[in-house]
């Protein structure tokens, strides 16, 4: 049976790295990723920031024997634009005036000694889900937040997932009172389990874990 939990460092990092997901949802995470990677296929993540929940699933993509897979334009979603709570002027081109992860993305996998274990796809996620073809274990959806970027995200990788792969929702938040960080994640959430294709697994706290169990996404 897959291991529930990181070894230690690789939780210190990802508990040093910046980035918004809380602990038990990342050992929800890095659960669904050892259990995923079982079937020999990479493991991909939408939104990928600084790398904070890249490190679990490099982790557990290098004890299965696969590779993960990290999509991201690294300019910023919405809500991390200057002027938003959630924007960090660190994160900054000091030259270009826009936002750039992509340094601290790096920065954070070499830290942690996982280079090695990440394919890091610079683009937009429409983008680059019209280009691949090959299936994959777990699809992990951390992208925009509208419904256009979780829609997006969700019919450009969904139909990917292998059968008994994974679909990972974050930020799904059925409460209206969260309508911009996650009533387009719930709405996803609930779009995926009428699809027929996915049935859930698992809930802790914003994240949903749903294994692909038919065709119809």
């Amino acid at each position: 049976m897959a291991a529930s939990t990181p070894a230690p460092e690789i939780l210190a990092a990802f508990e040093a790295a910046k980035g918004f997901m809380p602990v038990d949802e990342g050992l929800a995470l890095y659960a669904a990723a050892r259990t995923a990677g079982l079937l020999g296929l990479p493991l991909l993540e939408i939104g990928t920031y600084c790398g904070r929940s890249t490190l679990l699933l490099a982790d557990a993509a290098r004890a299965s024997g696969v590779t993960a897979l990290t999509v991201d334009h690294h300019r910023g979603s919405e809500e991390q634009q200057p002027g938003w709570d959630y924007h960090d002027p660190g994160t900054v081109d000091p030259e270009l005036g826009v936002m750039d992860t992509l340094p601290e993305f790096r920065r954070t996998l070499h830290r942690a000694g996982l280079e090695d274990r990440v394919v890091a796809l610079v683009g937009r996620s429409p983008v680059i889900a019209r280009l691949w073809t090959a299936p994959l274990g777990l699809v992990f959806v951390d992208g925009g937040h509208t419904d256009e970027h979780a829609n997006a995200d969700y019919e450009g990788w969904a139909p990917r997932i292998a059968d008994g792969g994974l679909l990972v929702l974050h930020d799904v938040f059925p409460d209206p009172v969260d309508e911009f960080t996650g009533q387009a994640p719930h709405r996803v959430h609930l779009r995926a389990l009428a699809s027929g294709a996915f049935t859930q697994v698992s809930a802790t706290g914003s994240l949903r874990v749903l294994r692909r169990t038919g065709p119809g996404v």
